[in-house]
């Protein structure tokens, strides 16, 4: 006899066909069966077995039929007919991701992400970059309660951040894992721990490229939902911010941006007592606008001047002014909002993306520098215009013209003052070799704006006495390729 379970689930499927055991059987002949009708019929009641091979010829004659039910069973449509949405692999696990964070808090995305990873068979735990950009914190939830920090440099979660690119290891566990730069457009903001099944996956690009675009829709939707919670927020601030440094905070645009002709990065330290430094770009297919303002003090006043600041740049940059307007728009709102009392100096700068012609104007501050080929080789102090709220109108605006790769780089007093222990300055001379060796490594553009600052905070021993800001404008058509984390090779050889 037959076992119970698996002739009537025979007989089932052999029901849904509604075809006679005759009909059958002339299927079941035609692909090679040897039974006869009447072996045939008792076997699909039950009463009599068959050979397994002769069980399966059955089985395929049943599922053959079916199939052709189920084509012929459909009612032709008027037009074509969109594909269902998807159930299975890298576009369900998107739409998972979507869907799942669609009116949610920013605490279920760690959940979300989790079932996300179920489309790919993968297990995945988040971690994000601190605002110190010195460690990668691990989002609470599924598999990331309770993981411990993880420094971004000396690790290789870490260099997966660093270098954006895709990090593979198996772990003395024998848990094979994909280290996934998390990105929104090119701004870093941590990274993704994806655990496969085993080793051998590690060297499929396919899952590579899946991560890769899975990893950057997480980077929007860390950016969306942190906009709305505290959350995310709450985990990337290394230490209680002032007053004044969550006002600057919220004005500053993404620290990293860029399009296929111009990247940009920027930083402020420290990033928990920000005083009156603040930086502003707006980039589109032909130009890129960007400045620095840095108002002088270190209180609540300087960062409603350097609020007052960036709201004048933009309002007159999103009217068309161009860049007299844009100076004086900035120079009238300290002037008339603080009478004197708070000054500012700063750089406002339109590039045109199609020649490399720079345009700048430079009041009362550092002038920027002119990086190229590796090595900074000239100052850019022919735009002068006196501090920004004192009522002096003697303006001239510098040009230069940019070769293509060259990098514009402002900053503010705060990074070339900086002084240790002894009352040594950091000076240009650090800055400059510090930015020749991170373009000797070759370093994407956010890196080596981290590294500056590392340098500084290091340079200071941890305390820095003024706001260091720096901003980085490079013209180029393929510093862009250093911030795609896709994989470079076919088949990475995990480490």
């Amino acid at each position: 006899m037959t076992t119970e379970p698996h002739w009537r689930l025979m007989r089932i499927a052999h029901l849904r066909t509604r075809q006679t055991v005759d009909e059958l059987w002339l299927r079941y002949v035609a692909l090679g069966g040897s039974a006869g009708v009447v072996d045939l019929e008792a076997f699909l009641a039950g009463e009599a077995d068959l050979p397994e091979v002769e069980r399966d010829r059955v089985a395929l004659a049943v599922n053959d039929h079916l199939n052709t039910l189920a084509g012929a069973a459909r009612a032709p449509y008027s037009r074509t007919v969109r594909p269902p949405e998807p159930s299975t692999g890298l576009p369900a696990a998107l739409v998972a991701m979507l869907r799942g964070t669609h009116l949610a808090p920013p605490e279920a995305l760690p959940a979300v992400l989790s079932a996300a990873g179920g489309h790919l068979g993968v297990g995945v735990v988040v971690y994000l970059a601190d605002d110190a950009t010195e460690m990668l914190v691990p989002v609470p939830g599924d598999g990331g309660a309770s993981r411990p920090p993880l420094r971004i440099d000396g690790t290789l979660p870490g260099r997966a951040f660093r270098r954006l690119q895709i990090e593979t290891t198996v772990s003395d566990d024998g848990q094979a894992r994909l280290w996934v730069p998390v990105i929104d457009g090119v701004e870093r903001l941590g990274v993704l721990d994806v655990m496969t099944r085993e080793p051998a996956e590690l060297t499929d690009p396919q899952l590579h490229r899946q991560c890769w675009w899975w990893a950057h829709q997480l980077g929007h939707l860390v950016s969306s939902t942190t906009a709305y919670g505290d959350f995310l927020e709450s985990l990337r601030v290394s230490r209680p911010r002032s007053v004044q440094a969550e006002l600057v905070w919220r004005l500053l645009p993404p620290l990293t941006a860029g399009t296929d002709r111009v990247l940009v990065a920027g930083r402020i330290e420290p990033t928990h007592d920000i005083g009156g430094d603040v930086f502003d770009y707006a980039l589109s297919a032909d130009r890129a606008q960007f400045a620095v303002v840095d108002a002088m003090g270190h209180d609540l006043r300087a960062g409603f001047a350097a609020a007052a600041a960036v709201s004048a740049y933009r309002s007159a940059r999103r009217s068309g002014a161009g860049l007299f307007e844009q100076v004086e728009a900035v120079h009238d709102a300290i002037a008339e909002g603080f009478h004197g009392d708070v000054l500012a100096t700063g750089v406002v700068a339109d590039l045109d993306l199609t020649t490399g012609r720079l345009r700048y104007l430079v009041a009362g501050h550092p002038a920027p520098l002119l990086f190229r080929e590796g090595k900074v080789v000239k100052s850019l102090a022919a735009g002068r215009r006196p501090v920004l709220g004192l009522d002096l109108r003697d303006m001239t605006v510098g040009e230069e013209n940019l070769q293509p790769d060259d990098t514009v780089v402002l900053y503010t007093d705060g990074v070339t003052d900086a002084r240790d222990q002894e009352r040594q300055e950091f000076g240009v001379a650090r800055l400059v070799d510090t930015l020749q060796r991170g373009a000797a490594e070759h370093l994407p553009l956010p890196e080596v704006v981290r590294r500056v600052s590392q340098a500084i905070r290091k340079h200071q021993h941890g305390v820095l006495q003024d706001d260091a800001t720096l901003l980085l404008v490079q013209w180029t058509t393929e510093g862009q390729d250093a911030l795609d984390p896709e994989p470079a090779a076919p088949y990475p050889e995990p480490l």
